[in-house]
Formats: structure tokens, C-alpha cells, sequence
């Protein structure tokens, strides 16, 4: 794989949502209902595409 650099751009001139606002995704496993919210930060250094493949590398490491 070859490394590239990338620049990230955020211009985000929305008003941060209420965590109450914020998306969730929700899954009913029995009598329990989990609801996992959704947070990207906006001083991130790191692609989501550079994020998987640095964790895979490093699953891959470990066996």
C-alpha cells in the first residue's frame, strides 16, 4: 500500500446538535435496547479509509 498525504477540509458552519439531537442508531437485542450515537471530530488528522486500514494492519500484526 503506498502512503499518500491528505488535507482535510472542514468548513462546518452548523451549530453542534444536542446529543439529544444527535444520530443514533438503536438495536432491540431481548428486553434491552442499545442506542449508540454517532460523533466524527472535527480536528481529526485521520481518513476513516486511513483509520481501517491502520487497524487491520495492526489486527493482522497480532496473530
Amino acid at each position: 500500500m503506498s502512503e499518500e498525504t491528505r488535507t482535510m477540509q472542514t468548513a462546518d458552519t452548523t451549530p453542534a446538535r444536542a446529543p439529544e439531537d444527535a444520530p443514533a442508531l438503536v438495536k432491540k437485542i431481548g428486553k434491552t435496547t442499545y442506542k449508540v450515537r454517532v460523533h466524527f471530530s472535527n480536528t481529526s488528522t485521520e481518513t476513516m479509509s486511513d483509520k481501517i486500514k491502520r487497524m487491520l494492519k495492526n489486527e493482522i500484526q497480532q496473530m
